[in-house]
Protein backbone atom coordinates (compact mmCIF):
# COMPACT_ATOMS: atom_id res chain seq x y z
CA UNK A 1 0.00 0.00 0.00
CA UNK A 2 2.65 2.27 0.98
CA UNK A 3 4.97 2.01 -2.57
CA UNK A 4 1.39 2.08 -4.49
CA UNK A 5 1.26 5.74 -2.73
CA UNK A 6 4.56 7.28 -2.90
CA UNK A 7 4.32 6.16 -6.92
CA UNK A 8 0.52 7.84 -7.15
CA UNK A 9 1.56 11.15 -5.23
CA UNK A 10 5.05 11.31 -7.46
CA UNK A 11 3.11 11.12 -10.57
CA UNK A 12 0.22 13.35 -9.48
CA UNK A 13 3.20 16.13 -8.45
CA UNK A 14 4.52 15.57 -11.70
CA UNK A 15 1.52 16.16 -13.76
CA UNK A 16 0.83 18.89 -11.54
CA UNK A 17 4.27 20.40 -12.09
CA UNK A 18 2.80 20.09 -15.71
CA UNK A 19 -0.23 21.63 -15.09
CA UNK A 20 1.84 24.81 -13.43
CA UNK A 21 2.40 25.28 -17.42
CA UNK A 22 -0.77 23.36 -18.97
CA UNK A 23 -3.77 25.47 -19.60
CA UNK A 24 -6.99 22.93 -17.67
CA UNK A 25 -4.42 20.49 -16.02
CA UNK A 26 -5.07 21.45 -12.36
CA UNK A 27 -1.52 21.56 -11.15
CA UNK A 28 -1.39 23.20 -7.72
CA UNK A 29 -4.25 20.82 -6.48
CA UNK A 30 -2.53 18.04 -8.28
CA UNK A 31 0.95 18.69 -6.46
CA UNK A 32 -0.69 19.47 -3.13
CA UNK A 33 -3.04 15.65 -3.18
CA UNK A 34 0.30 14.06 -4.83
CA UNK A 35 2.21 15.53 -1.82
CA UNK A 36 -0.65 14.14 0.49
CA UNK A 37 -0.41 10.99 -0.62
CA UNK A 38 3.14 10.68 -0.14
CA UNK A 39 2.87 11.46 3.01
CA UNK A 40 -0.42 9.49 3.95
CA UNK A 41 2.68 6.73 2.91
CA UNK A 42 4.51 7.19 5.54
CA UNK A 43 1.39 7.22 8.51
CA UNK A 44 2.17 11.39 8.51
CA UNK A 45 4.95 10.77 10.47
CA UNK A 46 7.76 12.20 8.47
CA UNK A 47 5.44 14.70 7.29
CA UNK A 48 2.88 15.69 9.89
CA UNK A 49 -0.42 17.51 9.62
CA UNK A 50 0.97 21.13 10.45
CA UNK A 51 3.63 20.89 7.54
CA UNK A 52 0.74 19.78 5.21
CA UNK A 53 -1.22 23.15 6.35
CA UNK A 54 1.56 25.20 5.30
CA UNK A 55 1.78 23.58 2.09
CA UNK A 56 -1.83 24.04 1.37
CA UNK A 57 -1.61 27.73 2.13
CA UNK A 58 1.24 28.03 -0.62
CA UNK A 59 -0.93 25.92 -2.72
CA UNK A 60 -3.48 28.68 -2.02
CA UNK A 61 -1.40 31.70 -2.62
CA UNK A 62 -0.18 30.01 -5.98
CA UNK A 63 -4.02 29.85 -7.16
CA UNK A 64 -5.02 33.31 -5.81
CA UNK A 65 -1.65 34.68 -7.43
CA UNK A 66 -2.40 33.09 -10.85
CA UNK A 67 -5.90 34.58 -10.38
CA UNK A 68 -4.99 38.25 -9.85
CA UNK A 69 -1.98 38.04 -11.90
CA UNK A 70 -4.19 37.42 -15.47
CA UNK A 71 -7.13 39.37 -13.52
CA UNK A 72 -5.14 42.39 -13.27
CA UNK A 73 -2.77 41.93 -16.19
CA UNK A 74 -5.86 42.57 -18.81
CA UNK A 75 -7.58 44.99 -16.62
CA UNK A 76 -4.50 47.66 -16.39
CA UNK A 77 -4.37 47.07 -20.16
CA UNK A 78 -8.09 48.22 -20.98
CA UNK A 79 -8.93 44.68 -22.59
CA UNK A 80 -12.54 43.43 -22.61
CA UNK A 81 -13.81 40.56 -21.33
CA UNK A 82 -13.59 39.12 -25.15
CA UNK A 83 -9.73 39.55 -24.62
CA UNK A 84 -9.50 37.10 -21.65
CA UNK A 85 -11.38 34.69 -23.53
CA UNK A 86 -9.41 34.47 -26.30
CA UNK A 87 -6.01 34.65 -23.95
CA UNK A 88 -8.04 31.30 -23.16
CA UNK A 89 -8.34 30.32 -26.40
CA UNK A 90 -5.17 30.82 -27.03
CA UNK A 91 -3.29 29.20 -24.52
CA UNK A 92 -5.06 25.97 -25.38
CA UNK A 93 -4.58 26.29 -29.08
CA UNK A 94 -0.86 27.11 -28.42
CA UNK A 95 -0.60 23.38 -26.67
CA UNK A 96 -0.43 21.98 -29.88
CA UNK A 97 2.10 23.90 -31.20
CA UNK A 98 4.91 23.43 -28.01
CA UNK A 99 6.69 26.37 -26.40
CA UNK A 100 6.06 28.93 -29.18
CA UNK A 101 2.53 28.30 -29.06
CA UNK A 102 2.72 28.27 -24.92
CA UNK A 103 4.29 31.14 -25.26
CA UNK A 104 2.92 33.18 -27.75
CA UNK A 105 -0.80 31.74 -28.22
CA UNK A 106 -2.91 33.83 -25.16
CA UNK A 107 -1.53 37.06 -26.55
CA UNK A 108 -2.74 35.89 -30.28
CA UNK A 109 -6.01 34.79 -28.85
CA UNK A 110 -6.31 38.13 -26.36
CA UNK A 111 -5.62 40.55 -29.92
CA UNK A 112 -7.73 38.59 -32.09
CA UNK A 113 -10.61 38.61 -28.74
CA UNK A 114 -9.81 42.68 -28.41
CA UNK A 115 -10.23 42.99 -32.11
CA UNK A 116 -13.21 41.49 -32.30
CA UNK A 117 -14.75 43.69 -29.21
CA UNK A 118 -13.31 46.94 -30.22
CA UNK A 119 -12.03 47.10 -34.02
CA UNK A 120 -8.76 48.93 -33.01
CA UNK A 121 -5.29 47.67 -33.42
CA UNK A 122 -3.85 50.22 -30.99
CA UNK A 123 -6.16 48.92 -28.28
CA UNK A 124 -6.13 44.91 -29.50
CA UNK A 125 -2.39 45.34 -28.81
CA UNK A 126 -2.43 46.47 -25.96
CA UNK A 127 -4.76 44.57 -24.45
CA UNK A 128 -2.80 41.85 -25.71
CA UNK A 129 0.15 42.58 -24.15
CA UNK A 130 -1.58 43.08 -20.78
CA UNK A 131 -3.24 39.80 -20.98
CA UNK A 132 -0.11 38.33 -21.83
CA UNK A 133 2.06 39.62 -19.41
CA UNK A 134 -0.77 39.12 -16.33
CA UNK A 135 -0.67 35.15 -17.97
CA UNK A 136 3.04 34.78 -17.66
CA UNK A 137 3.25 36.48 -14.44
CA UNK A 138 1.06 34.37 -12.66
CA UNK A 139 2.47 31.31 -14.78
CA UNK A 140 5.81 32.33 -12.52
CA UNK A 141 4.25 32.70 -9.60
CA UNK A 142 2.46 28.92 -9.56
CA UNK A 143 5.65 27.50 -10.81
CA UNK A 144 7.91 29.32 -8.34
CA UNK A 145 5.17 28.03 -5.70
CA UNK A 146 4.85 24.61 -7.04
CA UNK A 147 8.33 24.39 -6.53
CA UNK A 148 8.67 25.89 -2.83
CA UNK A 149 5.75 23.58 -2.10
CA UNK A 150 7.97 20.43 -2.98
CA UNK A 151 10.83 21.74 -1.47
CA UNK A 152 9.03 22.27 2.04
CA UNK A 153 7.96 18.68 1.70
CA UNK A 154 11.37 17.59 0.82
CA UNK A 155 12.81 19.44 4.09
CA UNK A 156 10.14 18.18 6.31
CA UNK A 157 10.89 14.32 5.00
CA UNK A 158 14.36 14.08 5.70
CA UNK A 159 14.89 17.03 8.39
Amino acid sequence: MATTLVVLGIIMVLVGLAGSVLPLLPGIPLIFLGLVAVAWSGDFVEVGSLTLVGIGVLGALAMLADFVASTLGPKRAGASGWAVLGAGIGAIVGIFFGLPGLLFGPFAGALVGEYLATANVEQSTRAGLGTWVGLLVGTAAKIALSFAMIGWFVLAWYF
